[in-house]
């Protein structure tokens, strides 16, 4: 095999013991990395039912072929477990010095299983592996353990860290490398807190596995090259995906007041061009072509690195107009461990539940102070009202009740990530079909959407969203890489298929490794939950029972039956049936006939 290392290395903290397999070649062919390996290892690997937060659960660490090599933003991993937040499947894509040192020490992948039965840390240099313990280590935040850790291993290694939400197992709790980059949102920090790992520092020093063609790192360069030249380049060094807040309020899907409204007052007080105004710096992933991370001082004169998703949701999602507020409280988060996404989320639905009276010395809308209190709270996990929100919009509504149900913004527990979409159906049907919960990375089809029949509930609008889902979910977050050179200035995706056949010698079947991937994933949904209803493919309630009550697009707000035609059409095109099962014959024509014993024993398949 060219490209890959074809090798895996397992740590079962249980036992004490590491040990490197081979991996089966045609396993990299028709699932690649990333992604399709990982979801490939826990069904394989993962007995059905079994609880996230047990020792049972493994956490998969995968790159893809290209990981490592010179080409636009090919610094990422992918993280990935049975989710404690959601039940299902779970992932995150997450840049980090991590990926390339992974394969520098010859691996594609890394699995750690079982539990160490206290505090400790995982070593990884090239074959040889040391835990070693990290009671010094436990309780601290990630920056602070990150500066203690590379005061021991210096800045050429790769590290994943876990901050006091990860340890104290709050449902969606991260992995955090390089005081800012953080991944797994559906809780891959509570799964390796779980097993009691505070950190994994890896050191790889091999050269990276040889290509099919030598002309790899020659079209990697002129990929870079090709990206610099695009016209939004500039502008994107500027502000980067924080521009999205202007962007998202002219078009009403700022999510605003726990995604009650589609704009906000504030807005140009949070928004790229205050971030442009306030940027002191920018961070980026190894080997990245376009660096999105902007970096501002809080109100304590300290880093925070920003993003368009963080500042919404913990600005206008919870009325903090201030830049300087939001980038505090996304600081805190970073270091604590916490998914801004869901944080911002769990925050909003707490102060509506305050306002309606569901929750006692909760939170007031605008009320940073009390929302970093609450943050800290959180990550601790030291009072009532802090325990309650670390389950989670899904968890903490189901626990109160009171109709909170109807305004936890959430899909198969996951929290709705920073687009609101009472106008914006197909959006809507990205958020409802995203394979980990209502997440945008899969299909950021509300900008295409905008520009054209926003309103439209059509065949085409769902096609486009499994287009999108194919690319974004079925190739970035199987090779492994970023999306936002395409995404963001108009990357060609033929540079990746060039680099993607200088590296393996193979042809890339894109429709074939994604159906392949995605309807695995569904299976493995359906496995754990015992079964499947359309609800779980639906948005959240209020996107159809509380229509906007301001701004252009005012009484806007989404029709259920339209919706659920749209879903038939989109199960029709993955070849699932109007249940939202995959049919016997898809699971055969896509190499998934090995799925039909386990799945047919919680529900009927159809031909």
């Amino acid at each position: 095999m060219k490209g890959w290392t074809g090798r895996l290395l397992r740590i079962n903290l249980s036992i004490g013991k590491h040990w490197v397999q081979d991996l089966d070649p045609s396993i990299l062919i028709n699932y690649v990395g990333g992604r399709g390996l990982a979801v490939k290892l826990l069904w394989d690997e993962l007995p059905r039912g079994i609880d996230p937060l047990s020792p049972l659960n493994k956490l998969i660490i995968a790159a893809g072929p290209l990981t490592g090599y010179p080409g636009p933003n090919t610094g990422k991993l992918v993280i990935a477990a049975k989710s404690p937040l959601t039940g299902g499947y779970g992932d995150g894509n997450i840049g980090s010095w991590a990926s390339v040192h992974l394969r520098k020490a010859g691996f594609d992948a890394m699995i750690i299983e079982g539990a160490s039965s206290k505090p400790v840390y995982i070593y990884v240099e090239n074959e040889g592996v040391e835990v070693k313990p990290a009671d010094d280590l436990w309780g601290l935040d990630t920056f602070t353990t990150e500066d203690k850790l590379r005061s021991i291993y210096g800045s050429n290694v790769g590290m994943l860290i876990i901050g006091p939400a990860g340890e104290n197992l709050v449902r969606f709790a991260t992995v955090v490398a390089q005081k800012g980059r953080s991944g797994g949102r559906p809780g891959m920090g509570a799964v390796m807190g779980s097993k009691r790992v505070k950190a994994i520092v890896i050191r790889g020093t091999k050269p990276l596995p040889q290509p099919a063609d030598q002309a790899l790192s020659k079209i990697g360069v002129e990929a870079d090259l090709a990206a610099k030249a695009k016209q939004n380049y500039g502008f994107w060094l500027r502000q980067g995906t924080t521009a999205t807040v202007e962007w998202a309020q002219e078009a009403s899907v700022l999510p605003t007041l726990n995604y009650r409204e589609g704009q906000f007052d504030y807005y140009d007080k949070i928004g790229g061009v205050m971030v442009e105004k306030s940027n002191v710096t920018t961070r980026s992933c190894p080997n990245c072509v376009m660096p999105c991370g902007h970096v501002v001082k809080d109100l304590e004169d300290q880093l925070s690195e920003l993003d368009y998703e963080n500042i919404a949701m913990l600005g206008s999602n919870i009325g903090v107009g201030n830049l300087q507020e939001v980038a505090y409280l996304n600081r805190l988060a970073d270091m604590m461990g916490l998914d801004t996404i869901s944080l911002g989320s769990t925050l909003g639905w707490a102060m509506e539940a305050t306002e309606r009276g569901l929750i006692k010395d909760g939170l007031e809308w605008g009320d940073y102070r009390r929302a970093a209190e609450v943050t800290l709270d959180i990550a601790h996990q030291r009072t009532e009202l802090g325990r309650l929100l670390g389950l989670g919009v899904r968890g903490a509504s189901s626990r109160i009740g009171g109709g909170s149900e109807g305004f936890a913004m959430h899909v198969k527990g996951l929290e709705v990530s920073a687009y609101d979409c009472h106008a914006a159906p197909g959006m809507a049907l990205a958020f409802a079909t995203s394979p980990i919960g209502a997440h945008h990375k899969d299909a950021w089809v509300i900008s295409w959407e905008v520009q054209t029949n926003r309103f439209a509930y059509s065949r085409d609008k769902v096609l486009k969203v499994i287009e999108l889902q194919n690319i974004r979910g079925g190739w970035f977050e199987v090779m492994v890489g970023c999306r936002l050179p395409w995404v963001e200035i108009g990357l060609e995706l033929d540079w990746y298929w060039r680099m993607y056949k200088a590296a393996t010698g193979l042809d890339l079947d894109l429709e074939g490794v994604a159906n392949r991937v995605y309807t695995l994933i569904r299976a493995y949904w359906i496995r754990e939950y015992g079964g499947w209803s359309r609800d779980y493919d639906t948005p959240p309630a209020r996107w159809f029972k509380d229509p906007l009550s301001k701004g252009p697009l005012k009484g806007s707000r989404l029709n259920y039956d339209a919706y659920q035609q749209m879903l038939t059409w989109y199960y029709e095109a993955r070849g699932w049936d109007e249940r939202g099962i995959p049919r016997r014959s898809t699971l055969r024509r896509l190499g998934l006939g090995y799925v039909e014993g386990d799945l047919g024993k919680v529900i009927d398949l159809r031909d």
